[in-house]
């Protein structure tokens, strides 16, 4: 029962790749097919984050082959978390696909590379491993590469070779810490390497593995200043990939840093340190890019970047309450950033042209109110505004910022947040109200999934208790690495 529990979340996408491929001549077949995976995909991972919960972290050994020898699956709290959400997320995504007028949702080979990113996603917060970590990775990488590339979006090949020779780059980077790590250790599996270093912290190339590791997951992540091939990549791709590249895609790498500064490298304060440096600098470079660009899409992957900032904020101040703070943030954020960007691919799609360009797109609310409120709500978010989710978080980070005296990135962040409430009202007034006598009643992207993930953000502003009482029960649990330890090695 545990091994279905633990691979079923991975499987199912997987499966999901030869099953769409071979229904592509019959599109209807394919999408239906497409959603019931998914959804079951997120119903499989929804339970086993229950069994979790309930009975404690499950592991799998494949083909008997005991750790550190063999290939580890780990479902902890930590990578649980993050398979629901890149899961719910996920699912939303495919249904914002299905009900695209964009012509690349049409193409036979849509569906399977969706799902191979989706496969992508859930074995990289699933293996214990450093070297299947790579593996799972470059497979998103390669999906969202290729599905950017067949964009409708005439500068989608563009970024997409951009995205692919800097995640070449960033493999070349990930490739050398995993032989530092190796040569060092012998060892990748997560918890024996984890065990290891912390019986000899200064093995030589410890320090390199660890300077090499560190740039894969800052360039994964699009952090300030690894971030130059993220506005261009995020902004041309496809909205129903775009908005999964913003929410989760970049959760790849603030995962791995999330196990980088709590399992492997807990007492190294210099990697904490500069992931607070780069956080501050995040938000303020990535508020003040997305307040000053032309284009809904790509303001909002200029946002990214500030949100991203936060994030590392919290990791970095590495308290327990800081650490939460990062996990909500980090939650809510996917939830915003892929409702944000679906509103911003369904507008540009009832435009004259299609297209994102605030000059383009300018008056095309004034024939949809209800896309105007989920707009709004969701813009209050990503602002945090109460009383949706995205003041939750915000709260929790300034929180956690008091707690630990950490005032002067406190205040820098705090100040350059309020960015985020100009260009989101800015945004809102020039798609809603500004007049254009070119606008005219049209149909477009269907508003189910963006209107979904708006009100699961207000519930969860709302009713915030669940999701921050996981947070902080994940946050106390990577607080002890050497239970992960134990659950692997025992």
């Amino acid at each position: 029962m545990q091994t279905l529990l633990i691979l079923s979340p991975l499987l199912i996408p997987l499966a999901g790749v030869p099953l769409t491929l071979m229904t592509r001549k019959r599109s209807r077949l394919q999408i239906f097919l497409a959603l019931t995976l998914m959804f079951t995909a997120l119903g499989f991972s929804l339970a086993l984050l229950h069994a979790v919960l309930t009975d404690g972290p499950i592991t799998l050994q494949m083909g008997a082959w005991e750790a550190p020898f063999g290939i580890t699956f780990a479902a902890d709290p930590l990578g649980v978390f993050m398979l629901v959400m890149s899961h719910l997320v996920l699912a939303a995504g495919f249904l914002y696909a299905a009900g695209s007028t964009e012509k690349v949702t049409q193409y036979r080979t849509f569906y399977p590379l969706f799902f191979s990113l989706a496969t992508g996603l859930s074995g990289s917060f699933l293996t214990g491993d450093l070297f299947n970590l790579f593996v799972f990775a470059e497979i998103t990488m390669i999906s969202g590469a290729a599905l950017t590339a067949s964009a409708d979006d005439k500068f989608g090949v563009e970024a997409a070779y951009k995205y692919f020779y800097i995640s070449t780059l960033a493999a070349i980077f990930f490739l050398l810490g995993v032989g530092s790590m190796y040569v060092s250790y012998g060892t990748l599996n997560l918890a024996d390497l984890a065990e290891r270093i912390m019986e000899n912290p200064s093995a030589p190339l410890t320090a390199a593995g660890l300077a090499f590791l560190t740039a894969t997951f800052l360039i994964k992540s699009a952090a300030v200043p690894f971030h130059f091939w993220q506005p261009d990549f995020h902004a041309a791709a496809p909205t129903a990939i775009s908005a999964m590249l913003s929410s989760l895609v970049v959760k790849v790498g603030v995962y791995a840093l999330f196990r980088m500064t709590t399992l492997l490298f807990p007492d190294v304060a210099l990697l904490k340190t500069l992931l607070v440096i780069i956080g501050v600098a995040g938000v303020l470079y990535g508020g003040f890019g997305a307040a000053g660009t032309h284009n809904a899409k790509r303001m909002l992957a200029y946002s990214t970047l500030a949100q991203i900032g936060f994030i590392l904020v919290g990791i970095g101040w590495g308290t327990p309450l800081s650490l939460a703070a990062a996990l909500v943030f980090t939650f809510n954020h996917a939830l915003i950033k892929a409702a944000m960007l679906m509103m911003a691919g369904a507008m540009a799609s009832r435009a004259a042209v299609k297209s994102a360009s605030f000059d383009v797109v300018v008056g095309v609310g004034k024939y949809h109110p209800f896309a105007g409120m989920l707009f709004l709500l969701g813009g209050m978010a990503l602002a945090g505004i109460p009383p949706l989710n995205g003041f939750i978080s915000k709260l929790m980070i300034f929180q956690s910022g008091v707690e630990s005296a950490n005032y002067i990135p406190l205040l820098i962040i705090g100040v350059a947040s309020i960015v985020t409430l100009t260009y989101v009202i800015r945004s809102f007034i020039k798609i809603w109200f500004e007049p254009n006598l070119e606008a005219k009643p049209k149909d477009g992207d269907q508003l189910i999934a963006p209107a979904l993930l708006i009100a699961l953000s207000l519930i969860l502003g709302i009713w915030a208790e669940p999701l921050v009482t996981l947070a902080q029960s994940v946050a106390a649990w990577m607080g002890e690495p050497m239970s992960y330890v134990m659950m692997v090695m025992k």
